[in-house]
């Protein structure tokens, strides 16, 4: 896999962190900070894009959240002086299933992931902050978050860097050895891991999306490195059903220029 010069990419999201806020006439980022390894590396890329008073951080546990989680998470906050302020969201989400019972892991994993992102958002216009997304590039391709919930930010600082290559980039921004070494797990559910409900290694997956994606191989050339076809579909399979959650959703056209199509300016076309 390429190799990427984390001084370098320090200095780029950093550059990118601080132009997205500012062009977008706001002065504060704001991101949930899970204890786990991709909301730490963006914290504290925050944190030296915009300073301490500039940065917050939302700490929202549900009740079967692992109580490791929420120890990481205020020391990597502590550890970097950001302002955090925990919200139990227990009770939202529970009045909910009160309503509309399930046993489904996945539905109760989807709202909590929901109902963190909405909490966010409120935070978003109370504090005049940017909602600042954690998805790597790993998650993005195969689908691996919840439409309007992780999904929903104004920019992914790390989106276009694979997990594997997340813990070296950690590592060298001085990140707590624990946060970096913990099994990766979006904690939905009691001992939920990332490539437990995947069914496929970080390792694995990520060096066949970079063959698939970056270098654009085919199949039958990732099997000869020794990847077994059918693991190599699967990931394809998850690239291609979970391409609507990488777009803005299609409109039908009927004018000269029609948002996503022919009106496609940056946000900042105006400057």
């Amino acid at each position: 896999m390429h190799e990427i010069n984390f001084e370098i990419a320090e200095k780029v999201i950093i550059h990118f962190i601080r132009d997205s806020i500012t062009k977008n006439n706001f002065k504060n980022g704001i991101i949930g900070v899970s204890g786990g390894l991709d909301s730490a590396v963006v914290l504290v890329l925050m944190q030296r894009a915009l300073g301490n008073n500039h940065t917050l951080a939302l700490i929202l546990p549900y009740k079967t959240s692992s109580p490791e989680s929420l120890r990481q998470a205020k020391l990597i906050c502590n550890q970097l002086k950001v302002d955090a302020e925990v919200i139990d969201i227990s009770p939202s989400v529970d009045a909910y299933f009160d309503r509309f019972p399930t046993d489904s892991l996945i539905l109760i994993g989807n709202k909590c992931a929901r109902e963190r992102m909405s909490i966010l958002y409120d935070f978003s216009v109370r504090k005049n902050a940017l909602v600042v997304g954690t998805s790597n590039k790993s998650e993005l391709l195969i689908g691996y978050s919840t439409l309007y919930g992780d999904s929903a930010a104004a920019f992914f600082p790390i989106g276009d860097i694979y997990k594997t290559q997340l813990f070296d980039f950690a590592a060298y921004l001085d990140i707590p050895e624990e946060i970096i070494q913990k099994k990766p797990s979006a904690d939905l559910w009691k001992d939920q891991t990332d490539e437990g409900e995947i069914g496929i290694s970080y390792r694995d997956l990520d060096e066949i999306l970079y063959n698939l994606v970056d270098l654009r191989k085919k199949a039958e050339d990732i099997e000869k490195m020794g990847h077994k076809k059918e693991k190599i579909e699967k990931i394809k399979k998850m690239i291609m059903d979970s391409q609507y959650k990488r777009t803005m959703p299609p409109i039908v056209k009927f004018h000269n220029r029609t948002i996503g199509l022919d009106f496609r300016y940056l946000r900042d076309w105006n400057k």
